[in-house]
């Protein structure tokens, strides 16, 4: 378990070029658990496009942030929100280190991503959640934004309407 300061002095900001080795670093402190309930399969690595894609998005059609405890060179990434744009919806996920989990993370970067999307003119947010991943459905359930929901294979398809 990693030691971890007050929730008060996590912080959310936009991802940044230089965060590449602190994301690797990131994934590689998840549990396999947590990375299956994000990619819905286990997987050891980052692929090199995933993180040019994480690392050098626009801000406008795909949007990351993360959430970091630390400052300078002690700084480390404890949780990663984004959305990625189709049209006038976005697909958004979320990873948080477990340590980190239950504390409101996932909560401010999604409505930190909403304010971002409505104002790039995004009317709502798509997500595929694992059924089973019962944390990050009532994140959004409680989030205030209107939710719809269907269901298959093991798999809630959640509707966040932004406007």
């Amino acid at each position: 378990m990693r030691p971890y300061e007050p929730i008060e002095q996590v912080s959310i900001r936009a991802v940044r070029p230089d965060d590449r080795e602190r994301i690797v670093k990131a994934f590689r402190g998840l549990d396999q658990g947590s990375v299956y309930r994000r990619f819905f399969f286990h997987k050891k690595e980052l692929k090199e496009q995933e993180l040019r894609r994480v690392t050098e998005c626009d801000g406008v059609s795909a949007a990351v942030l993360v959430a970091t405890v630390g400052s300078g060179d002690r700084e480390i990434i404890v949780g990663l929100g984004e959305y990625v744009r189709s049209g006038a919806s976005a697909d958004i996920a979320f990873a948080v280190e477990e340590d980190f989990q239950g504390r409101g993370i996932a909560s401010r970067l999604l409505q930190q991503l909403a304010d971002i999307a409505r104002a790039n003119g995004i009317l709502q947010f798509e997500a595929d959640v694992l059924a089973e991943n019962a944390p990050m459905l009532a994140v959004f359930r409680n989030s205030g934004l209107r939710m719809q929901t269907s269901h298959g294979q093991g798999v809630t398809h959640a509707t966040l309407s932004l406007t």
